[in-house]
């Protein structure tokens, strides 16, 4: 038995929206454990930045600029990221928006914004990793993992939010099919849906004295969520030690469903 569980060591991550808040949680948790990292993001500086925090867990690491709305892209980028690295273990689709509003002012151009990123963008980016592992597993090399970043927002009614909600929840419905599509091929696909984190997203709402009170104490844990919570679950996900654990969706909430 290995007496690491979690050791990514000659595994490679790929992580789009991972300059940043949850994808940036993932990216630092399994580089922590070894795992080379691929990031995808649309904004170059940020990427650039992340990257110099990144190198000091010492593996490897790679930026690209990506917008995952576009297909074109998308098939670029998963390209030269198998140029860089020869593989990708683990695809952490994660790169999301948000658009508030009343519903019935919501603009068509928001909902399509909405859906282009969260729910065309994980098709365009999960499309190409499962290729590649199930190519991979036919040559003889099976296993892969397949993440994507939900929502608490697909099992909560969330007011003036309801194009986010609706994209996050379709993300489950997706990863559960994948999860027994390529199963034979040794890859497993999970949801994980954040609760109230902080990000760059979310810090508006956060700043804002009336939702804070509203909300934190409804949150068993009594804190906002942090990239770092993000960490642990990323390594387990794409460690061996979770090649049996497929189509669950895991709530990082701090105890705010159940409450």
């Amino acid at each position: 038995m290995a007496k690491n569980l979690f050791d990514l060591t000659g595994k490679v991550a790929l992580i789009t929206g991972g300059n940043g808040g949850i994808g940036l949680g993932f990216a630092e948790g399994v580089a922590k454990q070894g795992a080379d990292v691929c990031i995808w993001g649309r904004n170059a500086q940020k990427n650039s930045e992340v990257l110099a925090q990144l190198t000091e867990f010492g593996t490897k690491v790679h930026a690209v600029c990506c917008d995952v709305a576009v297909e074109a892209s998308v098939e670029e980028s998963f390209a030269e990221t198998l140029e860089v690295f020869g593989r990708v273990d683990g695809c952490f689709a994660n790169a999301g928006v948000a658009k508030s509003g009343r519903f019935e002012e919501f603009s068509t151009e928001d909902w399509r914004h909405v859906m282009d990123v969260n729910l065309d963008g994980l098709f365009y980016t999960l499309r190409c990793a499962a290729k590649h592992m199930k190519q991979r597993a036919e040559a003889g090399d099976p296993g892969g993992r397949l993440i994507a970043t939900s929502s608490l927002g697909a099992l909560m009614g969330m007011a003036r939010v309801e194009a986010y909600g609706a994209s996050k929840g379709a993300v489950i419905s997706m990863m559960q099919g994948l999860a027994v599509e390529y199963a034979r091929w040794g890859v497993t696909a999970n949801s994980v849906l954040p609760g109230h984190i902080e990000t760059a997203m979310t810090e508006d709402n956060y700043a804002n004295e009336k939702f804070a009170n509203a909300i934190l104490p409804r949150i068993p844990a009594r804190r906002w969520g942090d990239r770092s919570d993000f960490e642990g679950i990323a390594a387990y996900l794409m460690s061996d030690a979770s090649s049996y654990h497929t189509g669950d969706s895991l709530l990082i909430d701090g105890g705010f469903f159940l409450y």
